[in-house]
């Protein structure tokens, strides 16, 4: 008897396997130092950066990170990045989104000059990290290293 697997579970894996080698070519140094970069300038109350929050900022790039690299099968066969920037632009908005309530929850941000200081920041910080994806998904398909 042979087992019937769906395409569902399947599809599934071949993107766990992808998240997974890309995930390799990412640094938790690298990771560190740019949230420390990006969002250090709007916790001076605090004497160090909380843990919390730079756990939060990792997750967060992470996941726009592995949406970049989702999305750069479209770069790869020769649409530009800004056209696929466009078609997962509600995710990358969700993610904006996500970090910046949970910033201005651990950071009880209500000025609102700061607030939209810090969405800025964070819109930058989602865009880089989606662009590293990005770039680094284009390579490795360009390199057939799927």
């Amino acid at each position: 008897m042979t087992v019937i697997t769906s395409l569902a579970e399947k599809r599934q894996e071949k993107q766990l396997r992808y998240e997974r080698n890309m995930l390799r070519e990412l640094s938790l140094e690298k990771l560190r130092t740019k949230a420390l970069e990006h969002f250090v300038p709007f916790y001076t109350a605090y004497r160090m950066f909380p843990s919390v929050v730079e756990e939060g900022c990792i997750d967060l790039a992470i996941e726009a990170y592995l949406l970049g690299a989702r999305y750069s099968r479209f770069g790869y066969y020769g649409e530009p990045a800004a056209s696929v920037r466009c078609r997962c632009a509600q995710e990358e908005k969700y993610l904006i989104d996500t970090l910046f309530d949970f910033l201005c929850f651990w950071g009880h941000i209500d000025n609102d000059f700061l607030s939209q200081s810090l969405y800025d920041a964070c819109e930058q910080y989602i865009g880089n990290w989606w662009t590293e994806g990005f770039e680094r998904g284009k390579k490795r398909r360009r390199l057939k290293l799927r």
